[in-house]
């Protein structure tokens, strides 16, 4: 791990060559990423859903861990992070166990790993970099405050169409490999993500039939990003 330094408030902002900025999340932000929730998961249970009211709570929890993509005045991309210890990060668990009804009780002001508990881009700006972008403010943050590097749970995207043809076990298995190009788990592979586990039961959504992959990226890899230098 790195040496600790603690960002302040509102620390990152970064602009990407498409104009694109990447920014700390401001409570101003709450509203639209709520709306952007309803836009990029439609079918995840609204149970599992972050509000407004949970945005302006994370704020206070973990403020440094929360990142925007902002197109001028719009927000069209957003991750959201808490620390978690090496047992919570490396072991079978739940997005709703994570999450903790939205609340992110879950963090730990300790925790030695950053955990992605969501990240995503509105359908008109997908695959022009904002993801990536969002990934290399959260490996900024890692570094800035000496964790050993990232984990999250990748949604298995592409499985729920997949599922009466081929068990999850072997389409997970053929991503991996290569065989398999997944919609989320093979993009976050080419960052440099390690898959280390399926996660049967991990979040309530139809579109991977429930699975999750278990991915970690090492604080020493680096997320090149389109920045305007």
């Amino acid at each position: 791990m790195t040496e600790a330094r603690t960002p302040s408030p509102g620390w990152f902002r970064r602009a990407l060559q498409s104009g694109v900025v990447i920014a700390s999340t401001g409570p101003e932000h709450a509203d639209e990423l709520e709306r952007l929730q309803e836009i990029v998961f439609p079918t995840l249970s609204p149970e599992e859903r972050f509000r407004a009211p949970h945005y302006r709570k994370h704020l206070e929890l973990f403020p440094e861990g929360q990142f925007v993509a902002l197109d001028g005045a719009r927000v069209v991309g957003m991750t959201t992070t808490i620390r978690v210890d090496d047992a919570t990060a490396m072991r079978p668990h739940t997005f709703a166990a994570i999450i903790q009804g939205g609340w992110l009780t879950s963090h730990d002001p300790r925790g030695t790993w950053l955990y992605g508990a969501d990240i995503g881009t509105h359908p008109d700006q997908r695959r022009s970099g904002v993801a990536r972008g969002l990934y290399a403010a959260r490996q900024e943050t890692v570094r800035a405050l000496g964790l050993a590097g990232q984990v999250t749970v990748g949604m298995l995207r592409g499985y729920g169409a997949e599922k009466h043809r081929i068990s999850a076990e072997d389409y997970y298995a053929g991503v991996v490999t290569g065989r398999i190009t997944d919609p989320t788990i093979s993009t976050q592979m080419r960052i440099g993500f390690e898959p280390r586990g399926l996660l049967h039961g991990y979040i309530s959504d139809p579109v991977c039939d429930c699975y999750g992959v278990l991915l970690v990226l090492r604080a020493g890899t680096d997320v090149p990003a389109a920045w305007v230098d």
